[in-house]
């Protein structure tokens, strides 16, 4: 297992999600500790030392099975990253006390103000919460303090110049990168010297699972290689990147990642090459493949930012509906609910692109969250 040296001490490449983890039950909505507690050897004996978790993941579950799985690891073996989420709980103060709780633990290694969103990101600066947490840190129950994210670039830059940070986690992955925000983000942190923590480096699973057409063009290159091993090296071979988080829900997903980190090399030309063909296949078969040419910005009679808007529809249809969420701190007149269906865009539009169809599934879904 390769490691990177952050602030004098050894972090895995590879680190443990535990937001995935195998479950049992009716509804799959209980930890199935036997087989995930075999993950969590697994995962020591391969030499990971970065565990991840959540207040919220698996209903609150995760923290405390986290704690009993690693009982019988010495606490300076493994390192522990976990979140304060505002939607759970604003009383921070409390949240914190139940996870140290849950994990039976005196202080959290790495500590995220949870989910950071262009709607939530003012309420996290102005709510006390940092000063709060920074205390702690100086009294040694957090060591390091950062974020996760989910926003526009604009917001990470907000986020990333009015507090100080040791790192900052963001969702990274080459569908994103070119196809979402996640290049620009990459390039804010760089530029804050910020360390960088990666989610979803798979795309929740996308980038494993990719049409035949992208898995041939990546395999012209690399014959043997798997769409999730690709995506795995697009994300480390970025400088600035210490560790990878992959939410492992079997052994053979364990098994095939510790495989892909023992033998990283940086990307070729050729296999940059061939990652972008693939990407754009993909972006087809899933997305709207709008190339952002703007030629229907001056046509719109609502003036709204279709491009934007069109982004937006491809990151929620890929990424979940709760993305959804980030609509709430738009202008209320930029929303797509504003779209007429006049079809002007349409007409203008090299792709042909049903604008307005895309637009009406996005404000309906929308609604069905916020009713």
């Amino acid at each position: 297992m390769p490691y990177c040296t952050f602030q004098g001490i050894q972090l895995s490449r590879l680190g443990m999600g535990n937001m995935r983890l195998p479950v049992t039950g009716e509804n799959g909505d209980t930890i199935d500790v036997a087989k995930a507690r075999t993950i969590i050897d697994q995962a020591i004996a391969g030499d990971i030392n970065y565990f991840d978790t959540a207040y919220i993941y698996h209903n609150g579950q995760s923290e405390s099975f986290l704690d009993q799985a690693l009982l019988s690891y010495p606490r300076d073996q493994y390192y522990l990253a976990d979140k304060f989420n505002l939607q759970a709980d604003q009383n921070y103060r409390r949240q914190f006390k139940t996870q140290l709780e849950r994990l039976k633990t005196d202080y959290i290694d790495f500590y995220l103000l949870h989910g950071v969103s262009d709607d939530s990101a003012q309420t996290f600066l102005d709510n006390g919460c940092i000063d709060y947490f920074r205390s702690l840190k100086k009294e040694g129950r957090i060591r390091y303090l950062g974020f996760s994210f989910h926003g526009k670039p604009e917001t990470l830059e907000k986020m990333v110049t009015r507090a100080e940070w040791d790192f900052v986690q963001i969702q990274l992955n080459y569908y994103d990168w070119y196809y979402g925000t996640a290049k620009r983000q990459y390039e804010i942190l760089c530029e804050h010297h910020l360390p960088i923590m990666v989610m979803e480096p798979v795309h929740g699973g996308m980038l494993a699972n990719i049409p035949e057409e992208a898995r041939a063009c990546l395999q012209t290159v690399a014959p043997s290689r798997q769409p999730a091993e690709w995506a795995l090296r697009f994300v480390t071979a970025l400088p600035g990147v210490y560790v990878v988080l992959s939410g492992m829900s079997t052994t053979e997903q364990l098994s095939q990642n510790l495989c892909t980190f023992e033998t990283l090399q940086p990307l070729s030309t050729a296999e940059k090459e061939a990652i972008q063909q693939a990407c754009t296949i993909i972006h087809q078969s899933v997305g709207v493949p709008c190339t952002a040419c703007r030629y229907c910005l001056n046509h719109c009679p609502q003036h709204l930012n279709i491009p934007e808007l069109l982004q937006f529809y491809n990151e929620y249809h890929t990424g979940g509906k709760w993305r959804l969420s980030r609509l709430k701190a738009e202008d209320p007149a930029k929303l797509p609910g504003n779209c007429i269906a006049c079809g002007l865009c349409t007409k203008h539009c090299p792709q042909d692109i049903k604008v307005y169809q895309y637009l009406h599934e996005m404000d309906e879904d929308y609604h069905s969250l916020n009713p």
